[in-house]
């Protein structure tokens, strides 16, 4: 440990001698950054009432930004993390004083609280980007990933269509292509549930995003932090591949579906070719000033419960169709039928509070192409190892 202490401190000394350019999450995509037409986004936001769900998180608070640049005439912030929505609304209101921005504290899956926002607030846009997102956690907490994925999207929609928004924009994820995880069923499940709801006025859409660089829980962070504290790097697999793009990008991409759909399109972005997680963590550990092997080891611990080797963008019955924007696709699926939707949504609200494997089995009935990695007789025992481990910490 001191010796490679020692190392560390020699590299950092050289790296101060021939300084590097700071890392660029940009560099780290292999790729040219996307930028979106902002006129057509400046026409579907300005002076309109702006809500986002999950105003605090990673994309959600970078969606306040960038629409507040567009001069809507009300930003209304749904957060249930008080820090959170502390913090955005500080933000906010620094950078653009005298905006009329209204900071909510509310939980998606509390119908009246939801409710009591929307009449009050009258929104013309919804972004929805609350959700559970960590893909090892919702396997382990199957039910919950259920009840907030599913039902608290079906509880913002509905609001939205109740009190005729023009349109809602949810952020889904290519892991809802051809699931195996918890997270991507209950998101294709939320994706089904709001194309059904494009018999009313308001234009539903949903965009797939692949992994955010730089958001919270995300690898590029993780793995700073590993080569700070003088590591090991952990991946879990050599062949481990993910679509990447920035906060920016995706919180663009996010406005600029709300702005050109027509309501039932999921929209994707052209994120040009898969990163092998592999290399990000060389180039991390090389930008850094150190070398692999030497001076920062590379530990591989095994691909998760609910993980692909690599992400799809689209299932093999989806249509693709061109935009008016080179770098966005739309992905065209055939319509759910109304009866199929309301019998999943039954089926997923029984089993809300009952056993993990239950919960998966019911998403399996309703996501036909569902296809969990994990086995009903493993997810009791993966809890169970959980627990020990948190009790033993």
């Amino acid at each position: 440990m001191i010796r490679l202490a020692r190392k560390l401190l020699f590299r950092k000394a050289e790296a101060t001698t021939q300084p590097r350019p700071p890392l660029s999450l940009h560099d780290l995509l292999g790729r040219s950054p996307i930028n979106l037409d902002t006129p057509e986004i400046q026409r579907f936001l300005a002076g309109k009432r702006v809500m986002v769900t999950g105003a605090g998180g990673s994309i959600g608070s970078e969606i306040c930004r960038q629409a507040m640049k567009f001069c809507p005439g009300r930003m209304v912030l749904v957060e249930r993390a008080e820090n959170n929505l502390f913090e955005i609304d500080r933000e906010l209101r620094h950078r653009w004083i005298g905006a009329d921005i209204r900071p909510c504290m509310a939980d998606i899956c509390d119908a009246r609280r939801i409710a009591q926002v929307f009449q009050e607030h009258q929104p013309h846009v919804v972004f929805h980007c609350a959700a559970h997102k960590h893909v090892p956690m919702m396997e382990i907490n199957p039910c919950e990933a259920i009840k907030n994925n599913v039902f608290g999207t079906k509880t913002v929609a509905d609001a939205a269509a109740e009190y005729a928004s023009a349109a809602f924009v949810m952020v889904s994820t290519d892991k809802a292509v051809n699931p195996t995880s918890v997270m991507g069923a209950t998101k294709r499940v939320a994706e089904l549930y709001i194309q059904s709801l494009n018999v009313n006025k308001t234009r539903f859409v949903a965009v797939r995003f692949g992994n955010v660089l730089g958001s919270s829980g995300s690898v590029a962070p993780i793995f700073q932090k590993q080569i700070e504290a003088g590591g090991p790097v952990t991946v879990t697999h050599p062949d481990m591949q993910r679509y990447f793009m920035t906060i920016p990008e995706a919180s663009q991409l996010v406005m600029q579906a709300g702005a050109i759909g027509q309501g039932g399109e999921i929209f994707v972005l052209d994120m040009g070719e898969p990163v092998r997680i592999l290399d990000l963590a060389k180039e991390m550990i090389s930008r850094n000033g150190l070398r692999v092997g030497e001076d920062i080891e590379i530990q591989f611990t095994g691909v998760r419960p609910g993980e692909k080797l690599y992400e799809e963008l689209s299932c093999d019955n989806e249509q693709i169709r061109p935009t008016g924007h080179s770098k966005i696709h739309v992905w065209q699926l055939p319509t759910a039928q109304p009866d199929q939707i309301e019998n999943s949504m039954q089926l997923l609200a029984q089993v809300t509070h009952r056993s993990g494997p239950e919960a998966v089995d019911a998403l399996m009935q309703c996501v036909q192409e569902y296809r969990p990695n994990l086995s009903e007789v493993e997810l009791p025992a993966i809890r169970l190892v959980t627990d020990e481990q948190t009790l033993a910490a």
